[in-house]
Formats: structure tokens, sequence, C-alpha cells
């Protein structure tokens, strides 16, 4: 879903606002329960209206249980939607520090040359 085209809103504070902005729809859950998660529509599947985003929730055998594990699953989406990220802002590196560096490096670099054992060829 591109977060241009979503209209703009606000997540509601409220569990009970934002579900009035959901299409509640229960099924059964099926899966492993027995004969009591086979029998009840105690999965619980949101729907928001205005951004289109969904979530479900089917662990518990309670629907209202699961429409709060809904609930939570579907503010956790939708502030992840609304999140926008700070602009990265680019830096560069002055040429001073960039000399300074070079001249550390160099000066590392003859350390370790001088830690060698000595050619026997030039002796």
């Amino acid at each position: 879903m591109d977060k241009e085209a979503l209209p703009d809103f606000e997540i509601p504070d409220s569990d009970t606002e934002l579900l009035a902005e959901c299409r509640v729809e229960t099924f059964r859950a099926g899966g492993p329960g027995g004969q009591h998660q086979n029998t009840t529509e105690s999965g619980v599947r949101l729907v928001h209206m205005p951004s289109g985003l969904r979530a479900v929730a089917r662990e518990e055998r309670s629907q209202h249980r699961n429409r709060a594990r809904a609930l939570e699953r579907l503010r956790k989406k939708l502030e992840e939607l609304l999140h926008h990220d700070a602009p990265r802002v680019s830096t560069r590196v002055p040429s001073r520090e960039k000399k300074r560096r070079l001249q550390d490096k160099r000066r590392r670099g003859g350390t370790k040359r001088l830690r060698k054992r000595p050619d026997p060829e030039n002796d």
C-alpha cells in the first residue's frame, strides 16, 4: 500500500472509537481446540475502513479476548503505517580532518614497518 495515496487520518486514543472506524467480522476459528472452537464464531477480523488494513485474531476461545488482540494488532499496524522517518542530512568530512586521518594512517604504517624482521639480503 502506497503511503502517499492514503488519506490523512489519526489513530483514535480509545478502543471504542477505533472499533467504530472498523468493520468487525467474526468467523469460526478452526484448528486445534476441540468442539468449542469448531462450533462458536470466536475468530475476529477487523478491517479499518479509512486505510483498508486488516488484523485477525483467532488464538483465544473467547470472541472478546480475540477482539482485544485484533485491536492491539491493528493499532500497531496503523502506527507503523503512519510513522515517518526523519530525512537524512548528508554530511561531509572537512578536508583538514581527512589530512589528519591520512597522516595518522601513514604514521601507524611506519610503526608497523619497523616491527618487521630485517631482510637478510640487506645485511
